[in-house]
């Protein structure tokens, strides 16, 4: 095939085209008759409906998507400052503990010089 035929292609192409959405508005036509524009009025109607309620939902879900982040942000506050509130218990423990050991070694200790005053 040459260039010079292929433009002749595609002009009878889109003149098929044009054809083809013709006689699908003919059958159209035949098939609802005048109660076309009604059918089409209905559509436009729902289709405007669907439109407001994805829009809705759309905001419904963007003010839930809003709540839960502030939920997850307050829940992370309460974690932190809970395990703050470990870690502190934790280390007055292991601080109590120290001492308790410490306070055995000087209850042996003293119980050591008991014992050989005795013997003296």
């Amino acid at each position: 095939m040459s260039k010079s035929q292929q433009p002749v292609i595609s002009i009878n192409k889109k003149e098929e085209d044009a054809l083809s959405k013709s006689k699908i508005e003919v059958i159209k036509n035949l098939i609802f008759g005048e109660n076309i524009q009604e059918y089409n009025t209905e559509f436009d109607k729902l289709k405007k409906e669907i439109l407001e309620k994805k829009k809705a939902l759309e905001e419904l879900i963007e003010e839930v998507r809003t709540d839960l982040k502030a939920s997850i942000d307050d829940v992370s506050t309460d974690v932190n400052v809970r395990i703050t509130d470990l870690e502190e218990s934790l280390t007055q423990r292991i601080e109590a503990a120290e001492s308790d050991i410490v306070h055995r070694e000087e209850l042996g200790k003293l119980l050591i010089q008991l014992g050989e005053k005795i013997s003296k």
